[in-house]
């Protein structure tokens, strides 16, 4: 696989997980205030549908996340993390994702029981 390529997978298995789980919470955020809203009580909105369909759609994109991470770690698994120039910081940042990706994969999950199971809408 050729470098430009492995450093495009290394990218977004680094920070896919961290961006699709940052939008799934700020995406959850404004499905449940609008859960909340008096509006949003008249259209019915399926709260619930939506925080468990956005928190699918972030775990995908995760894994896929973490799936790159590891091809970009099985390809340059042969250098040391230590060596100096392009292939030992592509295999470092591929370590990282796939332990930060785990991570990000667990606090999805979090999030989306977390929203599912939310208290009722009080006013405060």
């Amino acid at each position: 696989m050729t470098r430009s390529r492995l450093e495009l997978l290394q990218w977004f298995g680094l920070f896919g997980g961290a961006l699709a789980w940052a939008t799934q919470h700020v995406v959850g955020y404004g499905i449940s205030d609008s859960g909340c809203s008096i509006a949003g009580r008249q259209w019915g909105l399926p709260v619930t549908t939506l925080q468990v369909l956005v928190g699918v759609a972030a775990g995908a994109i995760t894994i896929a996340a973490w799936a790159a991470a590891l091809i970009v770690f099985r390809e340059t698994r042969a250098v040391d993390e230590d060596a100096p120039g392009p292939a030992g910081r592509i295999h470092f940042f591929a370590e990282a994702a796939l332990l930060g990706n785990v991570l990000f994969l667990v606090i999805v999950v979090l999030n989306v029981v977390s929203s599912v199971y939310q208290l009722p809408c009080r006013q405060s």
